[in-house]
């Protein structure tokens, strides 16, 4: 029986309690909030109802508002003019399900189903496949990321009005507090499913009716999910699963090391190293300025921020822009690179920087020394590690690390290096002013880049600072 009980332990973990953490935590596949001040979406679940859903769409229109409905099959079934209705009116038809389930209790396949089946009742009935699905109390399943699924939407706020006894002004208070830019709102527009009240949704209209005036008043406008500013889909790329399913617990372990390692975050718009103080032990390393780093000197160790290094390989057309993207932005970061280490009394006293990068070639162009790592574990343990982050977040990373007719030059260049920086090079090369250099046009970058790394096939080289 404990056997049983620890392999159901496993099971929910794997299959719904890691998926749903994950995709509230980092938002991974999902939409559950905006980015614009002035945009509230709203979202209406488990309907329609003959009897609520026709009042919701009167009070929508009398205010000239449009929304997001998550519509039960079953429901959907029933009532097809209610379905056509809301296309008809402008508003969004998303799925929830087939019948009112949560999809922890379903298999995937049985999940499926239930898209399909809803998908063909509001097609028949709109004319329109619907692109979007919120399951059942938002909890997904490993399999509701599968690339044949459709956009997951959950939502930011939720206010309990599936329950009658909350009252509309009590409702209605709520809803105000939340009145932000960007908001998710999850409401109902039926009472029928398991847990609610059937006349909730008479204090729901009541209270939306104010929330819309108060709305209104202070400049914010109600719309559609897909009609939110900034609304981007987070549908699936040809990532593989296994390889998306890496990179979210990558990252997750990553924002647990910054914590443990007390990590210090760079100041920028878009902070591209992490840092931390540290006293140096090994062998003395001499710098191409005359200064000697010896035990016991202080330096700054540097953690290239992988997330930004994540979507610099989802932008990148190829390994060439890669890199470009790559040399923009630590050029952009190290003037307040060098301003940190004169104003922080807690790095002032650090004779240089050091990072562990795969970079060969063009570093020394930033100021960098590049210094073969000491042989041993560490060493070997960090090219394994620097190797498969490779292949994890380049598209081209695998077949790069495979080499086929290149294969000993592209082990090579793979192999981990010391990158330091005295902090006198850092502070006579960049001003910690932070003015603004000239800006460079496209095909000078591209032009450096190119000479910096050798060759289009060596530029991939270049990005992997970690």
């Amino acid at each position: 029986m404990e056997t049983l009980l620890l392999w159901a332990f496993y099971i929910f973990t794997f299959y719904a309690f890691l998926p749903g953490f994950i995709s509230r935590t980092f938002g991974f596949r999902v939409f559950q909030k905006g980015n614009t001040s002035r945009q509230i979406a709203l979202t209406f679940d488990d309907g329609p109802d003959e009897k609520y859903t026709p009042q919701l769409l009167d009070l929508l229109a009398k205010y000239g508002v449009k929304a997001t409905f998550f519509v039960v099959g079953t429901h959907a079934e029933k009532h097809p003019e209610i379905i056509k209705r809301m296309h008809d009116e402008g508003h969004s038809i998303g799925i929830h399900n087939y019948v009112h389930k949560s999809n922890v209790l379903m298999r995937p396949g049985t999940v499926q189903k239930q898209i399909e089946l809803t998908s063909r009742i509001i097609e028949s009935a709109t004319g329109k496949k619907p692109d979007f699905y919120r399951p059942p109390w938002g909890i997904v399943n490993l399999f509701d990321f599968s690339p044949k699924q459709m956009q997951i939407i959950l939502w930011s706020s939720m206010f309990g009005d599936w329950r009658k006894s909350l009252g509309a002004e009590k409702l209605a208070c709520r809803m105000m507090k939340r009145m932000r830019g960007g908001e998710v709102f999850l409401l109902h527009d039926c009472g029928q499913t398991f847990g609610a009240d059937e006349e909730a949704p008479a204090q729901m209209l009541v209270a939306l009716e104010q929330f819309l005036d108060a709305a209104y008043d202070k400049g914010f406008t109600c719309v559609r999910v897909d009609q939110m500013e900034g609304f981007k889909r987070k549908l699936p790329n040809m990532v593989p699963l296994y390889k998306r399913f890496l990179i979210i617990l990558w990252l997750g372990w990553e924002k647990v090391f910054h914590v443990l390692a007390r990590l210090d975050t760079l100041d920028t718009e878009e902070p591209i190293f992490h840092i931390r103080k540290r006293t140096y032990s090994g062998a003395p390393v001499d710098l191409r300025d005359g200064q000697r780093i010896v035990n016991g000197d202080t330096y700054v160790e540097l953690h290239f921020d992988n997330r930004r290094l994540k979507e610099f390989s989802e932008q990148s057309r190829s390994s060439v822009h890669l890199a470009i993207q790559f040399i923009r932005a630590v050029e952009k970061a190290l003037p307040y690179m060098a301003s940190r280490l004169a104003s922080d009394p807690k790095y002032r006293s650090a004779k240089a920087m050091l990072g562990i990068s795969m970079i060969h070639r063009g570093s020394e162009h930033l100021g960098f020394d590049v210094k073969d790592m000491p042989d041993g574990l560490f060493a070997r343990a960090t090219k394994v590690y620097l190797r498969f982050l490779l292949s994890v977040l380049h598209p081209q990373g695998t077949k790069r690390i495979a080499g086929g007719k290149e294969k000993s030059r592209s082990n090579e260049s793979l192999m981990p290096k010391m990158i330091w920086m005295s902090a006198d090079v850092l502070k006579d090369k960049y001003d910690s002013d932070l003015s603004v250099p000239e800006q460079e046009s496209g095909t000078q970058v591209h032009d450096r880049v190119v000479s910096l790394v050798g060759s289009r096939s060596d530029s991939l080289e270049k990005t992997s600072v970690l």
